[in-house]
């Protein structure tokens, strides 16, 4: 079945960093892998931190990012409580394997002089919460067994949510789809459908250039550092 089936990255704006890359190496662990000139985007850098082999927290720096400031409440929720903008990063969760890992990571946080609150028993999972750097909203959490979609979707909040019996069905079992093999055309322009922020002549000719030439053109695939083969 075709199908998402995993973080590749979540990409967050910057205004520094440099501070974000020490602080997610130092206070979480992570390594960074990637730091460049972000492909296709003037004057803006790119910046890799990895959970796996192929799952990374993801920075954007560029000019205007670092003069545009934080509005708590629309921009940021400045916790996992507060309120943000639709479609802006609530909070962002990462996972641990077990309760032992998720004091050790509590105390690895407050070694670096962070304050975190938890851990808390949500049932689902176990999880600690702390500040990161401009704003961030952080957590870090363990579950023991897979989400029991039977006990964990509440009937009073599926039917504020407008979810019908039908449509929940639907929801817990989507249809399967197996690719028609990359053949597919990209489809006519709906204004009723999402779409990215291009400028609109710009975005109406890549909806109308071919597929293999969007990749020819626009593709980067040589790492800005070259590595002699071991």
């Amino acid at each position: 079945m075709t199908r998402a089936n995993g973080l590749h990255h979540l990409a967050i704006s910057t205004g520094n960093m440099k501070a974000q890359i020490e602080f997610f190496s130092d206070v979480l662990g992570m390594e960074l892998v990637a730091l460049y000139w972000m492909h296709g985007v003037q004057g803006t850098w790119h910046g890799f931190l990895r959970l796996n082999d192929t799952a990374s927290i993801a920075f954007v720096q560029n000019d205007k990012i670092v003069a545009t400031k934080p509005n708590l409440g629309v921009s940021h929720a400045g916790s996992p409580a507060l309120p943000s903008a639709p479609g802006t990063m609530q909070h962002l969760a990462f996972n641990v394997d077990s309760d032992e890992e998720l004091l050790n990571m509590r105390d690895r946080i407050r070694s670096r002089g962070i304050n975190v609150i938890g851990p808390l028993d949500h049932g689902m999972c176990k999880s600690i919460y702390f500040a990161g750097l401009e704003n961030l909203s952080l957590e870090v959490a363990t579950s023991s067994a897979a989400i029991d979609a039977r006990a964990w979707i509440d009937p009073e909040v599926q039917a504020l949510a407008g979810i019908n019996a039908e449509e929940l069905a639907r929801y817990k079992r989507p249809a399967a789809y197996n690719g028609a093999g990359g053949r597919l055309k990209q489809p006519p322009m709906d204004p009723s459908k999402p779409h990215q922020a291009y400028p609109t002549e710009v975005y109406k000719a890549l909806l109308a250039m071919p597929d293999e030439e969007v990749t020819k053109r626009l593709s980067v695939p040589e790492p800005p550092v070259r590595v002699a083969a071991e």
